[in-house]
């Protein structure tokens, strides 16, 4: 066939094959054919013939599997999906026998539509313009269940304007109407004919396909007859040129047309919330759940600390570490226990002084412990007899040693959990023989387990009696540190003056010394237990509240998977009018991210009262912070984004033909 320069569309030997299970749909078999600009063209056949395959390649919304179409020159059969979108948008405008209108929009709101994805959304009068121009102003603002089958209709032709396309397609456009709409319906597409719009028209009835100017009949796919009903003028119509402005000003457009476009998806978002209120209240529940725990756990969390110092401190852990001078003097830096040394007998003397319930002294070093064939590098600590009720360390296998065991200097010990571990795989070391640095010595019992704490993992230690350590261990004569144990926390500081007192007397400390000689402080240890303490209830809640975002984030995906099943003709619809699949992606992305923070912000309040609540029952202080907040919002937009990218991911898939006959 001869191409011409006023040929709009050209089809060169094109075929289309669907497979149905085992079997082939051969829907479009080695057709060629030139429609002309301003040119009414009706098609018409049987159920089958292959009509409807042949408008929605024409429409851009299907490409052929041989031969080529060219659209004013251009061969499009070739293109990717976001080019058909982009070029269906300019240069088609759709009308469908279900006239396929969102039904939580108005009128000019289903009319406005296309504006979205040609960057024209500010553009609102063009839409105005053409709902008016099909004679439905006063009912703009009506929903489509508010309007007449042939209200609809004109709704969907006006759509089908908005962009002032190249050519109209309209798919059984009078299919579900009453003879009245029918001829209201053919009388705008005559209209738009006159003005010069190419029509592409599927049609059964042969009355209304002898109104084109031109009937195209198929059958088995193939085109049995081709008649010119009367002459057309031939009017050039070119397609909308793209990209021809100025590249600044273009980009500047662009920025403010996504911003337009983000703004107008926000708005679809929250209308969709509302859509169904109670669905998405429920889906919305777990991450309200999460957030409002991350919320009340931050704000608790110091009532929780000083709950749990009062707890710590009744159960009798107000303890003293003595240690050895090693500070500066005269500017110059000196060694641990330079300025005095403590004994054994130091320690005997301190458990006389008032208020003082135990006394412990010890010192530590590395060794290595070996049974059998297994060793392990450890830190070996001579302790005295009070060591094991003052630091909570009563055997929970075994026995501690005892007075006499510590007078004859014996090779007893008492292992930690890690020790018992790697060497005797968590077995019961209780009654074995082990060598520390060489020495054999009886396991007798085994410490309970603590974890990790001040000076790293407390479990991996071996105990044995003091004067072991000192005189057949580590060949100490002096003591690296005395604990001692306060038998009431409001003798305290009374206690503390009368051991520094004791000591200064007993060694001789000089006033001006007295400072670098030794130090007394409240034992470190106990408040790094408190801190894990208080570490190991928050990272609990914080568990919680995982889990409950992450219930959440299934329920927000599974509600928008729903959505989506429920939008499919909608979806098919807004890609056949110009979406491309960032657009839908973006579209249901937004969607799951507002109602991911609407969660969140409920959550918020929620967290804020129970917070409020417990703390009119308990008296705890709490403290709710700008920053927690910011991030709980963060990570609930974070939740929206991960779970309902998969929902996006699908609907941005979605074919537009199968889409659209979605039942």
């Amino acid at each position: 066939m001869k191409d011409t320069p006023a040929a709009v569309i050209r089809l060169q030997k094109v075929s289309k094959t669907y497979r149905i299970g085992d079997s082939e749909v051969r829907a479009m078999q080695d057709i060629s054919l030139e429609i002309q600009a301003n040119e009414f063209v009706a098609i018409m056949g049987p159920s089958g013939s292959g009509k409807s395959t042949m408008l929605h390649i024409l429409g851009l919304l299907d490409r052929p599997d041989q031969g080529a179409y060219y659209l004013e020159g251009r061969d499009v059969s070739k293109l990717g999906d976001d080019a058909l979108a982009s070029l269906r948008n300019r240069c088609a405008g759709f009308i469908f026998q279900q006239f396929h209108l969102l039904p939580r929009m108005s009128a000019l709101q289903n009319v406005a539509l296309p504006l979205i994805y040609s960057n024209q959304n500010h553009m609102l009068f063009k839409a105005e313009e053409r709902i008016r121009s099909v004679g439905l102003e006063e009912r703009k603002s009506h929903k489509p269940n508010e309007l007449s089958g042939g209200q609809q209709q004109r709704v969907a032709i006006a759509r089908s304007l908005v962009n002032d396309p190249l050519i109209i397609f309209a798919d059984e456009p009078t299919g579900n109407l009453d003879s009245k709409s029918e001829e209201e319906i053919i009388g705008i597409l005559r209209n738009l004919h006159r003005q010069g719009k190419t029509v592409v028209m599927v049609t059964h009835e042969r009355d209304l396909a002898e109104m084109a100017s031109r009937i195209i009949c198929m059958r088995d796919g193939r085109i049995i007859s081709d008649q010119a009903v009367k002459k057309t003028p031939r009017a050039k119509t070119e397609v909308p040129p793209a990209g021809s402005q100025d590249r600044s000003k273009a980009y500047a457009q662009k920025n403010k047309m996504f911003l337009t476009e983000m703004a107008e998806n926000l708005r679809q978002g929250f209308q969709a919330l509302l859509t169904n209120k109670m669905r998405s209240f429920l889906s919305m529940l777990g991450i309200l759940i999460g957030v409002a725990s991350v919320i009340a756990m931050l704000a608790l969390g110091k009532g929780a600390e000083v709950s749990m110092q009062k707890s710590m401190s009744s159960l009798g852990t107000n303890l003293l570490s003595i240690r050895s001078g090693g500070f500066h003097r005269g500017g110059v830096a000196q060694e641990a226990g330079a300025v005095t040394r403590f004994t054994l007998q130091d320690a005997e003397a301190l458990a006389k002084v008032p208020h003082i319930k135990r006394v412990s002294a010890g010192v530590s070093g590395r060794g290595q412990a070996v049974y059998g064939n297994k060793n392990w590098s450890t830190t070996i600590r001579g302790n005295g007899l009070d060591y094991a009720a003052m630091r909570a360390a009563v055997p929970v296998l075994g026995r501690y040693f005892n007075t006499a065991e510590m007078q004859r200097r014996a090779r007893v010990a008492v292992l930690g959990q890690t020790l018992v571990d790697e060497l005797f795989g968590g077995g019961n070391p209780v009654g074995r023989i082990i060598k520390i640095n060489r020495i054999q010595f009886q396991v007798i019992g085994v410490l309970p387990k603590k974890g990790e704490g001040f000076g790293g993992n407390q479990d991996d230690t071996v105990v044995i009696p003091v004067t072991t350590a000192m005189y057949r261990m580590l060949g100490k004569k002096f003591v690296d540190a005395i604990d001692v144990e306060i038998d009431d926390l409001k003798f305290m500081e009374k206690a503390e003056e009368a051991i520094r007192s004791l000591l200064v007397k007993r060694h001789n400390v000089r006033p001006e010394d007295e400072e670098d000689a030794f130090s007394i402080r409240n034992m470190a240890e106990m408040q790094e237990a408190l801190k894990s303490m208080t570490k190991t209830m928050t990272m609990l809640l914080g568990c919680i509240a995982a889990i409950s975002l992450l219930v959440g984030g299934i329920g927000i995906m599974n509600i928008m998977l729903v959505s989506v099943t429920e939008r499919t003709r909608e979806i098919g619809l807004r890609k056949a009018i110009g979406a491309r699949k960032k657009d839908i992606m973006l579209q249901f992305l937004i969607e799951a991210v507002v109602m991911t923070i609407c969660g969140g912000v409920m959550g918020i309040a929620t967290g804020v009262g129970i917070a409020v609540l417990i703390t009119a029952f308990t008296g705890w202080v709490v403290s709710v912070s700008v920053s927690s907040v910011l991030v709980v919002t963060l990570f609930s937009i974070m939740v929206g984004l991960v779970f309902g990218l998969w929902p996006a991911q699908k609907a941005a898939e979605l074919n537009p033909i199968e889409a659209l006959r979605y039942e």
